[in-house]
């Protein structure tokens, strides 16, 4: 006998026939009255009983607007909350006072919306680390040769011996430039790899490399005992920036083009000098590098190295206030902007501002020494500086009325 596939009890396809609103969607069944079984029929049906489609979406709708309603009304708390701490807070000042802090709020975070659009459109600034790599692969300004299994590898004297004690008293027996060092390594199991590996560690922090014998925990602390164990990149760069140990070149300022072209100078300029290392400002500014690679094809890097004495730098303070030298060192150093150093002395005042007292006008403000040392940035094409994220907060934190927002909500 035939029967139809609607019939049986897997069947999920619909009833067809009779009132259309009837119309239910059937899922399982144990028996049918009409095909003469005697016994009731159970149905379980998707629908709840007789509501109706329309019931059900105004049931739905109106817990939606129950639940906006009671986060409107938590929203509205916070903002009374805030209110009240604003009221509290500005009840005792005089309108204009008001009325500059609006000002200060509104400026404060356009800023912020700014540098974040500006953060997101501009490529990432190159960090020390990654500037240290290629300082290290392609050799600028080295000034000592490591002889190892009959392979020289050119380094850098002062970061060597600002980052391992080993080195530190290897280089000090040989001081003198373009000196030639046999490296004699009781470790076992060091291949020419292996040592390029620690000299890339010392220079960055990371090995540069995938080698099992990294892994292995007794060569690890064989290293650590004959080389020592080094501090962080940070904190070694930071203490070589502290006592510029073999220091190699001296920054001088001033006024006179004819004399910075010519890099001549005198002695009454040394008192305004700032050692650095060839190598960390050639590794961080290419404008400081192209500038230390003319002199070497000048040959006048050859006079410097003979006579035993630093290179001397002298700029131009029309173009590089003296004043922010000391800030850009210290970021190319450590990758940290610290402005505080333009107002803890009374040593730091540069020409612009000598010729600025003269003239009559008035001390420059933060806003204004934020832009000009962004510009200087962008010409000597130091990047890390130019696009550092804590230099603008940090400037800023120091201005009374912006501490003072700090601790506010934020208006909208």
């Amino acid at each position: 006998m035939g029967a139809n596939a609607s019939n049986y009890p897997h069947s999920c396809s619909p009833r067809v026939g009779g009132n259309s609103q009837a119309q239910q969607t059937f899922i399982g069944t144990s028996s049918y009255s009409q095909q003469g079984y005697g016994c009731e029929s159970k149905l379980y049906s998707l629908d709840h009983g007789h509501e109706k489609p329309q019931d059900k979406k105004k049931r739905t709708s109106g817990l939606a607007t129950l639940k906006k309603k009671f986060i409107k009304r938590r929203k509205s708390n916070r903002s009374a909350d805030h209110a009240k701490q604003m009221r509290e807070l500005l009840s005792g000042w005089d309108v204009r006072d008001v009325n500059a802090l609006v000002e200060e709020y509104e400026g404060t975070s356009a800023l912020k919306e700014l540098s974040l659009q500006a953060s997101l459109a501009r490529p990432e600034a190159r960090t020390l680390q990654k500037d240290m790599a290629d300082l290290y692969e392609y050799k600028y300004c080295t000034d000592v040769d490591l002889i190892f299994q009959e392979t020289c590898f050119p380094v850098h004297r002062a970061i060597l011996a600002a980052r391992c004690p080993f080195f530190k008293t290897l280089l000090s027996s040989s001081p003198e430039y373009g000196a030639e060092i046999i490296m004699d390594i009781s470790t076992a199991g060091i291949d020419m790899p292996m040592f390029s590996a620690l000299l890339h560690y010392l220079y960055t922090g990371e090995f540069g490399m995938e080698d099992s014998r990294f892994q292995n925990v007794d060569i690890l602390v064989q290293l650590s005992e004959e080389f020592g164990t080094p501090n962080s990149l940070d904190v070694d760069m930071r203490g070589l920036f502290d006592y510029m140990c073999y220091y190699d070149v001296v920054l001088s300022f001033s006024s006179d083009s004819e004399l910075v072209e010519a890099f001549g100078g005198n002695q009454n300029c040394l008192d305004e000098e700032l050692k650095a290392h060839k190598a960390i400002i050639s590794a961080r500014s290419p404008f400081f590098r192209n500038l230390l690679q003319r002199r070497i094809r000048t040959g006048e890097e050859i006079t410097d190295r003979t006579l035993r004495t630093p290179t001397r730098i002298i700029l131009d303070e029309s173009i590089i206030p003296k004043k922010y030298a000391k800030v850009i060192l210290h970021c190319m150093y450590t990758d940290v902007v610290d402005l505080s150093v333009l107002h803890c002395s009374p040593s730091v005042g540069s020409l612009s501002e000598v010729q600025a007292l003269v003239a009559g006008k008035p001390n420059m403000t933060r806003a204004e020494e934020a832009m000009e040392l962004y510009h200087i940035a962008l010409f000597l094409e130091f990047n890390m500086l130019a696009q550092g994220k804590a230099w603008m907060s940090s400037y800023l934190s120091s201005i009374p009325s912006v501490r003072v927002l700090g601790t506010l909500p934020l208006m909208r």
